[in-house]
Order: C-alpha cells, then sequence, then structure tokens
C-alpha cells in the first residue's frame, strides 16, 4: 500500500518549523574580557567606496568603577549624524548595561533613535509618522551576551584557537529583534604604519536573523551582507578598519582608524 503523497506546501511549512526549532536552540556566547579597556579617545575617518572622507568620527571611554562609558559619534560633511552612547561592565566578560544609538540626517534614509536597558528590559524607539515622532516602548527578555555598541570589543578579544564566536545583537525596524551574528576568523592582510609593515586579522560578521524569517530572507534578498573588520596583531590586539552597511540597505562605508596631522609650517625666509 502507497504512502500519501505530503503536499509540497506542507512539507515546506515543516522544513520550516523544523529549522526555526534547531535556530532557537543556537546560544550565543558571552564576550571575553581578555584585553581590559581603560579610559581613551581615538578617532576614526568613515569613507565611501570611492576614498572620499564622508565623516569624522571620535571615540571616547571613561572608566566608572567596573563600567565603561563609551561613546562614538561620527559628524558627516552633510550634517548627519551617528551617536552611539554604551555602557557596559567588564569582569571575567563584557556585560551590557545600557546602549543608546542615533541616526539622524540626510545620510539616513530612516532615522534611528534606540534605547535599551539591559536590566529592565525595557526598549525605547521613536519612529517618523506623518511628520510626528512616534515614541515605543516594549518590555523584553534581553540576553547578557548582547553586543551593541561593542562589535570592535569582539574581534579584539577572539579567543585564539576558535573557529567561530556566537554573540546576540539587538535590531529595531517596525519592532525590537534579537539576532545572532556569527564572527568568524577570515585570514590576514598586511597594513603599513609609519611605512613600516604589520599583520592584521581580518573578521568576517555574518547576521543570522532566525527562525522562519531567517529561512527565508535570503531568498527575498532581504539577508543583510557581511561586515568585515581588522585587528592589527600583537600582544594587544587592535582594531583598525570595519567594512560594511552602517543601516539596512545603505551603502557600504569604510570605518578606519586615524591620527591627528599638523599643517606644514611654512618656511622662514632668510635675513
Amino acid at each position: 500500500m502507497s504512502q500519501p503523497r505530503v503536499p509540497p506546501v506542507r512539507a515546506l511549512a515543516t522544513v520550516l518549523i523544523v529549522l526555526w526549532i534547531m535556530a532557537s536552540c543556537i546560544f550565543a556566547e558571552p564576550i571575553p574580557a581578555t584585553h581590559k579597556q581603560g579610559s581613551m579617545h581615538g578617532f576614526l575617518l568613515l569613507k565611501s567606496d570611492d576614498g572620499r572622507i564622508t565623516a569624522v568620527g571620535d571615540q571616547v571611554n571613561v572608566i566608572r568603577g567596573n563600567e565603561i562609558h563609551s561613546r562614538l559619534v561620527f559628524h558627516f560633511r552633510d550634517g548627519s549624524i551617528d551617536d552611539e552612547s554604551t555602557i557596559f561592565r567588564q569582569g571575567s566578560v563584557f556585560q551590557l548595561i545600557r546602549d543608546h544609538h542615533v541616526q539622524k540626517g540626510p545620510s539616513f534614509p530612516e532615522p534611528v533613535d534606540v534605547d535599551m536597558n539591559v536590566s529592565t528590559g525595557e526598549v525605547t524607539w521613536r519612529e517618523m509618522k506623518d511628520g510626528k515622532n512616534d515614541v515605543k516602548v516594549e518590555h523584553m527578555e534581553l540576553p547578557p551576551d548582547l553586543a551593541n555598541g561593542m562589535i570592535s570589543l569582539v574581534v579584539e578579544n577572539f579567543p585564539r584557537k576558535a573557529m567561530e564566536m556566537k554573540t546576540s545583537y539587538l535590531v529595531v525596524a517596525s519592532k525590537p529583534r534579537v539576532v545572532k551574528l556569527s564572527i568568524k576568523p577570515d585570514g590576514t592582510d598586511r597594513v603599513s604604519v609609519g611605512g613600516g609593515s604589520r599583520r592584521s586579522n581580518r573578521f568576517n560578521v555574518h547576521i543570522e536573523i532566525g527562525g522562519v524569517s531567517g529561512v527565508v530572507a535570503p531568498m527575498i534578498g532581504k539577508q543583510p551582507p557581511d561586515i568585515k573588520l581588522w585587528v592589527l596583531d600583537g600582544d594587544v590586539p587592535t582594531f583598525v578598519k570595519m567594512q560594511g552597511e552602517l543601516y539596512q540597505k545603505g551603502p557600504s562605508w569604510t570605518m578606519v582608524l586615524t591620527s591627528p596631522t599638523w599643517p606644514s609650517e611654512p618656511r622662514r625666509k632668510r635675513e
């Protein structure tokens, strides 16, 4: 007696449900605090694909007890702002306490204003509707391994012999959602420092949407592209470059570490 044939639509639904269950069973990992953070002020540039400087950034870290208060602000040539303030705790691992991220101006077609408090699970975000700010609040079970505002710390503290590291990240589109970041070593490159050659480790960051949406996303062109990060090798690994989108379906920008320069002094006339 022949077995009844499973309709293709039902079979696909069964596969999606199984994949959703598998995806929900993948746990992310806390960021190991191998290299402790201290007070610092760093400078960054944001460049377009053709090499033009589109924004200048300042990264400032301030220590308050066992907490780091970090702020990264990019001022764009067109007046746009990308401003992210992050508070995290450092012990044996880095643990996010709070993150507030604002993107606004001509460079950002859809303004972003998201504030999350991990301890309370409260996520507040603003949406523009009919020219008005619509403030929304949602309470969520936020995982303790959220990496918002700390992506560079993940690659700087990546375990040397690990093949992959997963961590959580909160994104907000129509509503807040936690996705997984799959971070893997992606080879090495040479970088020039003062005319000398140094080795940098390259990492690939893949966004795993998870659930049925994650399975369908690549099929309908909604899978976010991967992000590349580079870390200068050594006893104290240092983030030096990132390449990828700063918002969904945005242009691919390159973020690089930089340093102040002085204009050349005019030559003195001989008497």
